[in-house]
């Protein structure tokens, strides 16, 4: 993990700099917002910045904004000066850290951001057939095509991959291509000149050279406009880019992976993604079963989840009843891991008792309660109102919030967090449905955690 601290390295924000690099971060360090800007428009690569309250917060994010590079910041300050913090998150900073540093708390901060701690878990035969033919590509430069549905971790296959390169003392570098506006992809992917379009104001090195030795992981690329893949096709071809406004070719040496949720060869056929970039990207392909085709792994997974959020939460991490092992192996999981990994999450909240039981988990859409699975299809049974033509959205919404609070048993913490709300929000709706004379479930407390 990469962070990037902007403030002067004496007392505190050094004992910062110290713990970061103690945690395994890779520190860089500037002085000024000038700097530190300067610093990531070089493209050295930093998933996060931590930058001294005392600086002017503001024109730091104005600045990175105005220039489309997108990197959280996290402001820190001596003592609680809360006058400055809410400057410092009303400006847009992620966070806010009083110093002097608590080495937990910088640890995580640095969690929250990290995302080369993904592991790659299996235990499914269809699994580990995949990661054979990973770990005999892995060491070449071959571009590798990894095709999966949503959530089948393609991400973590690709850092894999790049974990078991001759690169992998290099950079990973990863790129959205479905997230980013078409319009701001190019300059993403190749960088900038300084005034080549409205917000240019200086040289801006882009996500191929930033790469340049490693590795660059193009995320969904199936969603990349038709104009743009020429220009790509021209730099995997060539093995250089022009910058956005420029004219001076750049050599580049990265090894390119990307992904695909996608069916591309449809997509080829169908005239919204090149042939001959196909054919480049795709020298090997990996593909990744749906979890519902690699149900050995589940267990597993679920495992790790448990611990996951069991000391993220401060919670004891129980072990998987076999009643809800087996829910959990029968349920269809349209969403793959990444579905699971929720669903362990809540079941962390909610679980009582020295296991995680059937009670505790709840699969399916919000709006569809606790599901049960048999075989490839679920059995719903939720207490919320059904939903019909004429309901209103905030039937619907009352009829969710109350029905999550049964399943949390009254607590408000837990049930506000399960919903994705504040826990104030949470107290609001409910004194609003009260006034209203609707029965609000009365407040309850899971065991060893207080609301």
């Amino acid at each position: 993990m990469r962070l990037l601290i902007i403030g002067l390295l004496g007392g505190e924000v050094g004992t910062a700099s110290k713990i970061a690099r103690d945690r395994g971060a890779q520190v860089a360090c500037a002085d000024d917002i000038a700097t530190g800007l300067a610093h990531v428009r070089a493209g050295k690569g930093t998933d996060v910045i931590l930058a001294d309250v005392a600086l002017d917060i503001a024109a730091l994010i104005t600045g990175l904004r105005s220039e489309r590079i997108s990197v959280p910041v996290v402001a820190c300050g001596i003592g609680n000066d809360a006058r400055k913090a809410v400057a410092a998150i009303k400006a847009g900073a992620k966070d806010y850290i009083p110093l002097p540093p608590h080495a937990e708390l910088i640890g995580a901060v640095l969690t929250a951001v990290a995302h080369d701690e993904r592991a790659l878990l299996y235990a499914d035969p269809r699994m580990a057939a995949v990661l054979a033919l990973a770990d005999r590509v892995a060491a070449s430069d071959a571009s590798v095509l990894i095709l999966g549905a949503s959530g089948t971790g393609k991400e973590v296959m690709a850092r894999y991959l790049h974990g078991r390169s001759k690169r992998a003392a290099e950079s990973f570098v990863a790129i959205n291509c479905a997230a980013i506006p078409d319009a701001l992809l190019e300059s993403e992917l190749f960088g900038h000149e300084k005034g080549a379009f409205t917000g240019a104001v200086a040289r801006r090195t882009g996500r191929f050279e930033e790469a340049h030795g490693g590795t660059l992981l193009l995320d969904e690329v199936s969603e990349m406009d038709p104009r743009l893949q020429a220009k790509l096709l021209r730099a995997v071809q060539e093995r250089e880019i022009t910058r956005v406004g420029g004219s001076q070719t750049i050599r580049i040496n990265v090894r390119l992976l990307a992904t695909s949720n996608r069916n591309l060869e449809a997509c080829v056929r169908d005239g919204t993604f090149r042939e001959d970039l196909y054919f480049r990207l795709n020298v090997v392909s990996l593909r990744l079963p749906p979890l519902a085709e690699r149900r050995g792994d589940i267990p597993l997974l679920a495992s790790h989840f448990i611990a996951k959020y069991a000391e993220l939460n401060g919670a004891d991490a129980r072990r998987l009843s076999p009643q809800a092992e087996r829910l959990l192996i029968d349920y269809a999981w349209p969403g793959n891991v990444r579905e699971l990994e929720n669903a362990i999450h809540r079941a962390v909240l909610l679980a009582n008792g020295e296991a995680i039981g059937p009670e505790a988990i709840i699969l399916g859409p919000p709006e569809s309660g606790t599901v049960r699975a048999t075989g490839s299809r679920t059995e719903g049974t939720a207490s919320a109102e059904p939903v019909t033509v004429g309901t209103t959205l905030a039937d619907m919404e009352r009829s969710l919030i109350i029905d999550t609070l049964q399943h949390c048993f009254g607590n408000r913490t837990h049930a506000a967090t399960v919903l994705g709300i504040s826990i104030r929000t949470l107290r609001n709706k409910l004194r609003q449905y009260a006034s209203e004379g609707i029965p609000v479930p009365p407040a309850g407390q899971l065991v060893g955690l207080q609301e």
